[in-house]
């Protein structure tokens, strides 16, 4: 099975279409309130959480299903997977949020 073929899988593109929100979701808010410190964390906040936590499921279950049938396409995909989430943490760290 070749990475593309594994990445139209829900459980390998889910992930990063969940990062791909929180990246939008960051670049909005920023976009919308310019880059400003709160003491409270907000409904933004809350949500980007939301949408990183959330993957966490969603890749472990690719792992467990893909891991042991095509080890090296997976691990390309899960590259992508976690590449996508910490572009998003990276985001958000680099912009002080």
């Amino acid at each position: 099975m070749s990475v593309p073929t594994l990445l139209k899988r829900p459980a390998a593109f889910v992930p990063l279409l969940l990062s791909l929100a929180a990246v939008t979701l960051v670049l909005g808010y920023v976009a919308r309130n310019g880059i400003v410190y709160h003491e409270d964390e907000g409904t933004a906040a809350r949500v980007f959480q939301l949408l990183l936590v959330v993957q966490l499921p969603v890749i472990g279950a690719f792992a467990v299903r893909w891991l042991p049938h095509a080890p090296k396409q997976a691990l390309s995909v899960l590259a992508l997977q976690i590449g996508a989430a910490f572009a998003a943490l990276a985001l958000v760290y680099f912009l002080e949020l």
